[in-house]
């Protein structure tokens, strides 16, 4: 069985988001499978998708000050400012953290860790609503 939907999140501002609670709702075919694989692909360059801790919002305000560090806002010497000084920046936080995620299904469940979450990098000052093409295959319970 294999199936695909395309997912609109809402917009947020800059940072690094919770999304799994969001993306689950909109997904309720997932308890339907015994086993199975979720693909997420976020279909944006200035955006990201990875997995981390999904407790303490301290590590999400942590991520953006790293990043933010790793890859400050006006520095010199690029080309690519079309939409704003956020843009090349956000980029390439993009780049470092990828656009998907695969993530496995046991029981109608995904199979996060006791500490996992789903997170959603917005990297633009002013990103707008995303959206995320899941596509999903499994064994039905």
């Amino acid at each position: 069985m294999w199936q695909q939907r395309t997912v609109g999140l809402r917009p947020r501002s800059r940072g690094f988001h919770l999304v799994t609670d969001e993306l689950l709702a909109a997904l309720p075919e997932l308890a339907q499978l015994r086993v199975g694989l979720l693909h997420l692909w976020l279909q944006h360059t200035s955006a990201s998708l990875s997995v981390n801790e999904n407790a303490d919002p301290a590590v999400r305000r942590d991520f953006e000050r790293f990043f933010n560090r790793l890859v400050p806002q006006g520095e010199g010497g690029y080309e690519h400012d079309d939409e704003g000084p956020d843009d090349l920046p956000a980029h390439f936080k993009a780049s470092l953290l990828g656009c998907q995620l695969q993530l496995p299904i046991q029981n109608g469940r995904l199979a996060l860790g006791s500490w996992q979450g789903i997170y959603l990098g917005e990297h633009r000052d002013h990103g707008g609503a995303r959206r995320v093409l899941a596509t999903w295959h499994g064994e039905v319970i």
